[in-house]
C-alpha cells in the first residue's frame, strides 16, 4: 500500500489512462498523473489534430510569441517516458467512447470548449459576419479554418466591428489594424499573411454592453493597443469614470481605467487606422441585404450589480465585417453528457456525473469542465484537482487495472487510423521551422491536414 493508501495494480502493469485532448489542461493533467501518482501510471494523450498544444497553438495570436512559447514548456511534459502523444485521432469517429473506456482504466476528458456563442440577433448569417471562433482559427493556422468563408468576408473591409470586451476581442482587434510589416516575422500561414496584406482596414471599432469596469481584457492585453505602428487607440472620455471619483476597488479594474485614460487623451491622425473602444453599447440588428453593411446598437445603463439594460436609444455603425467574440461553449463527444446550458459536462471536483451520479473512470478537466474561464495557467491547478479526484479513486478501489492488454495505437493502425506519435509530430516541427526559414521567418504554420501528414509520411520514407 503507498503512502496515501493507494493500492498498486493488482496485475502488476501501470495504470492506463486515455487523455482527450492535447490542449494545456490535457497536459497538464497527464503532467500530474506521472509526476504525482504513488502508482505507475501511462497516459495515452489523444487529440483528433495531428498537432498537440490545442488553444496554445490555435488560439493564441501569432503576434504573441511570447504567449506562443508556452508551448515549449508544456513539450516537456511530451517527453515523459510515460506519456505517449497520439494525434489524428477522434474519439467519436476511428474509436468510439465505450471502446475507449474498455480499453483503460480510466478516461480524463480535455477537449475544451470550441463552439462559440451566437448573438441571437437578426442578420448574423450575413456574410462579412464572423465568430470570433472562425476568424482566430484562420490566422492560427487551424485545419478546420474555413478559408473561403473567412476570406472572402475580409474582401473589401475598411471598417470592422468587434463585439466583445474580452482578451480574444482584442486579439482580433489587434491582428486586423496591424501593418503587413508587423505580421511578417510570425508563424502564420502564408495565405493569411496574403489575405491580410490586402485588407487595409481604416476603422475598428470594438463594442462592449456594459462599462469599462465588467470588461473581462487584461491590462497586459489593452495596453499592448498603444503599441501598434500605424493604429491610434481612441476611447470617449465620457464612458469612463471622472478623475475626481475614487479608484475602483478591484486593481485589475483600476489598471485597466488608467490605460484606458491614456487612450481617451489620443485623438484621430490621418493614415493611422483608427481603434476605438466604445462601452455602453450592444448590438440589436446587422444590416445589409447581400452582406453586412451596418451594426445597430443600442446604448445602455448599468445598475449597481453589474447588469445592463437598455435606454431606447439607437445608432447605426457601418461596418463592412462584424466579428462576435461573446464567448466559447463546449459540445460533448458522442455518448458524453454535456449541461446545453452552460457548455460543460456535469461534474463534481472532475468526476464526471451521469443522472447526477460520478461515473467510475470518467473524469474531465478545462475548459469543459469549468467553462472558457482563466489563463493557460489556471488549467494547471484545474488538472491537478482532477487528478486528485482520480487517484482518490484508485485509493478507494473505484477505478483499478481492467482494460484491455491490447496498445491503442496497434488497435487504430488495424482499423485503418493514422495515429501520429510524438516523433511525427517532431517531422511536423521541423517542416514548419524549414518552411519559415525559406521565408527568413522562425516558422510558419501548415495550416492543411494533408500537408502535415506529409511531412510525416515523408520523414518515415513512405
Amino acid at each position: 500500500m503507498a503512502d496515501d493508501g493507494s493500492l498498486p495494480p493488482e496485475d502488476g502493469r501501470p495504470l492506463r489512462v486515455a487523455v482527450v485532448g492535447a490542449g494545456p489542461a490535457g497536459i497538464y493533467a497527464a503532467e500530474a498523473l506521472t509526476g504525482r501518482a504513488p502508482v505507475p501510471v501511462t497516459v495515452d494523450l489523444i487529440d483528433r489534430l495531428p498537432t498537440p498544444f490545442g488553444l496554445v497553438r490555435h488560439g493564441i495570436a501569432p503576434d504573441h510569441p511570447k504567449m506562443r512559447a508556452i508551448r515549449d514548456t508544456l513539450h516537456r511534459a511530451l517527453d515523459h517516458p510515460g506519456v505517449r502523444f497520439v494525434g489524428n485521432v477522434e474519439v467519436g469517429t476511428d474509436i468510439t467512447l465505450d471502446e475507449l473506456r474498455a480499453h483503460v482504466d480510466a478516461v480524463v476528458y480535455t477537449y475544451g470548449a470550441a463552439l462559440d456563442r451566437p448573438l441571437s440577433i437578426d442578420g448574423e448569417d450575413l456574410p462579412g459576419s464572423l465568430a470570433a471562433t472562425d476568424l482566430v482559427a484562420w490566422y492560427c493556422g487551424h485545419p478546420d479554418a474555413d478559408r473561403e468563408r473567412v476570406e472572402a468576408s475580409l474582401a473589401g473591409v475598411r471598417r470592422a466591428v468587434v463585439v466583445g470586451v474580452g482578451n480574444v476581442a482584442l486579439d482580433v482587434a489587434r491582428v486586423l489594424s496591424r501593418v503587413p510589416r508587423e505580421l511578417e516575422p510570425t508563424d502564420m500561414p502564408q495565405h493569411v499573411l496574403d489575405a491580410l496584406a490586402a485588407t487595409r482596414v481604416e476603422e475598428v471599432t470594438v463594442l462592449g454592453r456594459r462599462g469599462p469596469a465588467q470588461a473581462t481584457f487584461t491590462t497586459k492585453e489593452l495596453d499592448e493597443l498603444g503599441e501598434l505602428a500605424e493604429a491610434t487607440v481612441l476611447v470617449d472620455p465620457d464612458q469612463l469614470p471622472g478623475e475626481d471619483e475614487p479608484p475602483p476597488p478591484d486593481r485589475l479594474v483600476a489598471r485597466n481605467i488608467d490605460v484606458l485614460r491614456q487612450y481617451a487623451a489620443h485623438t484621430a491622425e490621418p493614415g493611422r487606422t483608427r481603434l476605438v473602444l466604445r462601452f455602453y453599447r450592444r448590438p440589436v440588428r446587422l444590416l445589409g441585404a447581400d452582406r453586412v453593411t451596418g451594426v445597430e446598437v443600442e446604448r445602455t445603463t448599468v445598475d449597481a450589480d453589474g447588469r445592463a439594460t437598455g435606454t431606447g436609444e439607437y445608432e447605426v455603425l457601418p461596418a463592412d465585417l462584424v466579428v462576435r467574440s461573446v464567448g466559447y461553449r463546449g459540445e460533448g463527444l458522442p455518448g458524453l453528457p454535456v449541461d446545453q446550458r452552460s457548455g460543460t459536462v456535469p461534474n463534481e471536483d472532475g468526476r464526471v456525473l451521469r443522472d447526477g451520479a460520478a461515473s467510475p473512470g470518467e473524469y474531465v478537466a478545462g475548459w469543459i469542465k469549468r467553462g472558457p474561464t482563466g489563463v493557460v495557467g489556471t488549467n494547471k491547478h484545474d488538472a491537478r484537482e482532477t487528478v486528485a479526484s482520480l487517484l482518490a479513486d484508485v485509493g478507494s478501489g473505484v477505478i483499478g487495472p481492467h482494460g484491455d492488454r491490447d496498445d491503442l495505437v496497434r488497435t487504430l493502425q488495424a482499423r485503418g487510423a493514422e495515429p501520429v506519435l510524438l516523433e511525427d509530430w517532431r517531422a511536423i516541427d521541423a517542416a514548419e521551422v524549414s518552411l519559415g526559414a525559406s521565408r527568413g521567418r522562425a516558422r510558419t504554420t501548415l495550416h492543411e491536414r494533408e500537408a502535415l501528414l506529409a511531412a510525416v509520411r515523408a520523414a518515415a520514407g513512405r
